[in-house]
C-alpha cells in the first residue's frame, strides 16, 4: 500500500513538472509574438526604412536563440528535480525494505522461541504419558489384589451389615448433635460479638453525650456572654457618643459629626449582628414543633408587617396560591421574613421592584419560591451564599449581617427539607425551599 501511494505521489509530481514546462513554453511564445507584433507595427509605420526592418528581424532571431537556451536550461532543471525525486523515492523504498527485513527477522526469532517452547512441552507430555502407563500397570496389579480381597470382604460383609446399620443410626444421631452444637456455638459467637459492639457503642455514645452536654453548656455560656458582656460595651459606645455629640455639637464641626455618626451607625450594626448571632445559636436548642401551617395567611400577614413605603419604589408582590405544609410556624415565619426582606433589599435600586411568591406540590413535599428582579449574584460563589457571615455584596451597597440565609438554611434542615437558589448577576434571584407535604 505504501509503494502504491509513493507511485501515485511520483505521478502527481510528474504532472506538476509537465504543467510547469507547458506554462514556461506558453510564456515564451507570448513574449515572441509580442516582439513580432511590435516589430511588424514598427515596419508598417516606416516602410521606406529597410535597414530598421533588417535590424528588427536580427533582434527577433537573437531573442529566439536566447529563449531556446533558457528553455533548455529550464528542462535541465526540471530533469534534475525529477532525478532528485526519484532518488528520494528510492531511499524511502530502501528504508521500508530495511524495516520490513527487521520485522521479518523479529518474527523469525519469535518463531524459533515458540518452537523451542513446543519441544519442551512435547518432552513434558511424553514424561507424563510414561508416568500414566506406570500408574496403569500399578492399578491393574491393585485391581487383581482387590479382587482377591473382595471375596474375603463378601464373607465379612454379611456380618458387618448389621453392625453398620447400628453404627449408621448412631452416627446420624452424633452428626445431628454435632451440627446443633456448632450452630449453637456460632450463635453464641455472634451474640458475644454483638454484645461487645453494643458495649463499645454505648461507651462511645456516653462519651459523645458528655461532650455534647459540655458543648451545649459552653454554648449557653457563650450566648450569655454575648447577650450581656458584649452588649454593655456597645451600649456604652453608642451612649457616650450621643452624649458627646449633644454636649459638643458646636465645637466638633461637620467632619467630626460625620465620624461620630459612623461610630453610632457601626455600634448599631454590631448590636444587630449580636442579635442575629444569638438567634442562630438558639436554633440548635429550640424544640421544633410540627403542625399544619397556612402558608398563604402567614405570608400575607408578614408582608403587611414589613411593608414600608420608600419613595416611589414600592415593592409589587405577585402571590399565587400557596400550598399548606407541616412545620413550626414561628420558625417558618422567620424563614419567610428573611427571604422576603432580602428580595426587597436587593431590589431597591431597580426602577420597579417585583417579587413573585409561588409554590408547587411535588410527590411528598411542597416547594416554595421567592423570586425578585434585583441585583442577583454570580453563581460562581454559590457555595458561600448560605454560610455564616458570607456576603456577596459590599456593606456600602447593601447593609446586613450575613446571617439571614444561614438561619434559613438551618431552619429548613431541622424541618428535614432542602434550600437552594438560582440567580444571574444584575438579573434577579430565585430562592427555593421544600417542606413535607401535609398529606405525607
Amino acid at each position: 500500500m505504501r509503494i502504491i501511494m509513493g507511485r501515485q505521489e511520483k505521478k502527481d509530481e510528474d504532472q506538476t513538472v509537465s504543467s510547469t514546462e507547458e506554462r514556461i513554453f506558453q510564456e515564451k511564445s507570448k513574449e515572441q509574438n509580442r516582439n513580432i507584433f511590435l516589430t511588424g507595427k514598427s515596419s508598417k509605420s516606416g516602410n521606406t526604412d529597410n535597414q530598421k526592418k533588417t535590424a528588427a528581424v536580427s533582434s527577433i532571431q537573437k531573442t529566439s536563440k536566447q529563449d531556446n537556451a533558457e528553455n533548455n536550461a529550464a528542462q535541465l532543471i526540471i530533469a534534475n528535480k525529477r532525478l532528485s525525486i526519484q532518488n528520494n523515492e528510492k531511499e524511502k523504498l530502501v528504508e521500508k525494505l530495511i524495516a520490513a527485513n527487521k520485522e521479518l527477522a523479529f518474527q523469525n526469532e519469535e518463531k524459533e522461541k515458540r518452537a523451542a517452547e513446543l519441544i519442551i512441552a512435547n518432552k513434558e507430555l511424553e514424561f507424563q504419558n510414561e508416568q500414566k502407563e506406570k500408574r496403569a500397570i500399578e492399578l491393574v496389579a491393585a485391581y487383581k489384589e482387590l479382587a482377591v480381597l473382595s471375596k474375603e470382604k463378601e464373607k465379612r460383609a454379611a456380618a458387618l451389615i448389621i453392625a453398620n446399620k447400628k453404627l449408621a443410626s448412631e452416627n446420624i444421631l452424633k452428626q445431628k448433635r454435632k451440627v446443633e452444637k456448632e450452630k449453637r456455638a456460632a450463635e453464641l459467637v455472634v451474640t458475644n460479638l454483638e454484645l461487645a459492639y453494643q458495649e463499645k457503642r454505648a461507651k462511645e455514645l456516653t462519651l459523645a453525650n458528655n461532650e455534647l452536654k459540655k458543648a451545649q453548656e459552653e454554648l449557653e455560656s457563650f450566648s450569655y456572654s454575648v447577650s450581656h458582656d458584649l452588649r454593655a460595651p456597645i451600649r456604652a459606645i453608642n451612649g457616650y457618643t450621643q452624649i458627646f455629640i449633644e454636649d459638643h455639637a458646636g465645637s466638633i464641626g461637620h467632619e467630626g459629626r460625620k465620624i461620630l455618626d459612623v461610630v453610632i451607625q457601626n455600634s448599631k450594626k454590631m448590636g444587630l449582628l449580636i442579635d442575629d448571632l444569638l438567634a442562630f445559636s438558639k436554633l440548635g436548642r429550640k424544640q421544633v414543633s410540627t403542625a399544619k401551617i397556612d402558608m398563604a395567611a402567614l405570608v400575607e400577614g408578614l408582608i403587611n408587617e414589613i411593608m414600608v413605603e420608600k419613595g416611589d419604589n414600592i415593592p409589587t408582590f405577585e402571590i399565587k396560591e400557596l400550598e399548606p405544609a407541616v412545620g413550626d410556624q414561628s420558625l417558618m415565619k422567620q424563614v419567610w421574613l428573611n427571604l422576603i426582606s432580602n428580595a426587597v433589599k436587593y431590589s431597591k435600586y431597580k426602577p420597579q421592584t417585583l417579587i413573585k411568591i409561588t409554590s408547587i406540590l411535588k410527590k411528598d413535599k411542597v416547594i416554595y419560591c421567592v423570586k425578585d428582579n434585583g441585583a442577583g449574584f454570580d453563581m460562581t460563589y454559590y457555595d458561600k451564599i448560605f454560610g455564616v457571615f458570607q456576603r456577596l455584596h459590599s456593606q456600602d451597597e447593601f447593609d446586613g449581617t450575613g446571617i439571614g440565609l444561614a438561619i434559613v438554611h438551618k431552619i429548613i434542615n431541622r424541618h428535614h427539607g432542602k434550600v437552594w437558589a438560582k440567580s444571574k448577576l444584575n438579573a434577579g434571584a430565585s430562592f427555593y425551599f421544600s417542606l413535607p407535604n401535609i398529606d405525607s
